[in-house]
Formats: C-alpha cells, structure tokens, sequence
C-alpha cells in the first residue's frame, strides 16, 4: 500500500503519523504554501495523518512554472495520489484550495470521506475578477487586503518579488476557473465562510450543494476572508468534530 512520504514532489508532512487512521490532505490558497497548515498538523497529530499540498512556483519548488489552471493542477496532484490507498482520506482547501480540492476529487481514484470548502463561492459561481492583470503594486495591494499573507513577507522586498510570479500565477489560474456544467462529487461538502468575508456571500457558499450528490452544509464564521486564521480554533474544533466520528465510519 502506498502512502506520501515527506520528500515527494507535491506533498509535505509536518508531523508524520504512521498509526493514524484517518488522513487529512490540505489545499493552499492562491499565493500559499504548504507550510501554512504547519498549525492544522501540529494540533491533529497524531491521531490524523496531515498531508499539505505544495503547488509548484513557491518556496521548494520556486524554481518551477507555477500553474497555467486549476484543471491542469488538479490533474496533476490527482495523479500524484493515485497510489493512495491505505486509509480514508478527508480534503480541505481554502479559497483557491477549494476548488483544486474539488476538482482533484473529481479526478481522483477514489471519493474522500468529505471535503472541507472554506473561504470559497461554489465552482458554479463566478464574478469578474483580474487581479492576475494587475501590476506587482496592485497585485500586492490585493494581497494587503485579503491579509492571508505572512507581514514578514512585506518587508522584504526581495522576497516579495521573487513569489509575485507564482502568485500571479495562482491568480490567473482561479480567476479563469470555470467549472463543468454539473460538476459534482459523491461525499459530503461542508463550508466554511467568514460572515464579512468580500469574496464569498451566503448564497454563493450555500450554492455548494448544487456540486455534490450526497449532503452539504455551511458552517458560518465570524470574520473575513482570512477567518479561519483569524478563529482558528473554531475551525479545529470544526475537524475534531469529524475525525471523532472517524471509529464510526470505520465500523
């Protein structure tokens, strides 16, 4: 039985648990990296096997193009787990990971128990959005705005216009995604939304039922787009909730 090891191309284990029963594969958002669920491995460990998703252009992998379009990174990291069959595996994406996440359980070999669509309107909900047409200060203005980026980042110049190339990449990729008409998956969707979050209203969240055959709901957040690092806490708690189901399923 195949499993993801920490060397592997597309995927990162902060905290390695062999004896979990259940894993957790999460999907960054336009602009992040893996390592901003360091925190969701470190407080899950290690009862779940927490797998990050690095998405090529940033830090380990800058040196490579980062991704023309969610379809063609879905297929990718879809193929990349393809192997994976040792446990029951539970999808989470934040913003642009929502859909990447929906879109690699559409292609994958095998359903997850759940995905977690957070920060993110229904693939069936489109605005017109060109931050990927803006100039380096107007892309780094959005990212101010959203303030899902490290501050540190900010300060260092250099830094900064080393990762605009993949972010912009990031961009234009979610921002062209255009789902298929009647896109759906066969587990269970549960959304999380900020109540203030610019990006996502009520209906577009609840609009994720429309994209699954089994159940959905919404989970509704105080703050923005960025709530969950704003509440962490109640996001975990959201997790807990069903990993303690996990010896239910398993039964």
């Amino acid at each position: 039985m195949a499993s993801p090891s920490t060397d592997d191309l597309w995927f990162r284990r902060f905290r390695p648990s062999a004896e979990a029963a259940e894993r957790l594969v999460c999907f960054p958002h336009a602009g992040g990296s893996a390592s901003f669920y360091v925190p969701v491995a470190s407080a899950l460990s290690p009862g779940v096997d927490v797998v990050a998703v690095q998405y090529p252009g940033r830090q380990d992998r800058r040196h490579e193009p980062g991704p023309s379009s969610v379809a063609a990174l879905a297929e990718q990291v879809a193929q990349a787990m393809r192997t994976w069959d040792d446990r029951p595996v539970t999808f989470f994406g934040h913003s642009m990971g929502a859909v990447v996440a929906f879109e690699v359980a559409r292609r994958a070999g095998r359903t997850p128990v759940r995905i977690f669509a957070s920060g993110r309107r229904a693939p069936s909900r489109t605005r017109a959005e060109s931050v990927h047409t803006r100039d380096d200060d107007g892309v780094i203005a959005e990212l101010r705005a959203l303030s899902g980026t490290d501050a540190q980042v900010f300060q260092d110049e250099d830094l900064l216009r080393m990762v605009l190339p993949a972010i912009r990449s990031d961009y234009r990729a979610v921002e062209t995604y255009r789902a298929e008409p009647g896109a759906a998956v066969d587990c269970p969707i549960t959304v999380l939304t900020g109540d203030a979050d610019p990006r996502t209203s009520l209906e577009e969240a609840r609009a994720w039922s429309e994209h699954t055959t089994a159940d959905s709901e919404v989970r509704v957040f105080p703050g923005g787009h960025f709530f969950l690092s704003e509440r962490p806490a109640d996001v975990l708690a959201v997790l807990n909730e069903h990993f303690t189901a996990a010896p239910a399923r398993h039964a």
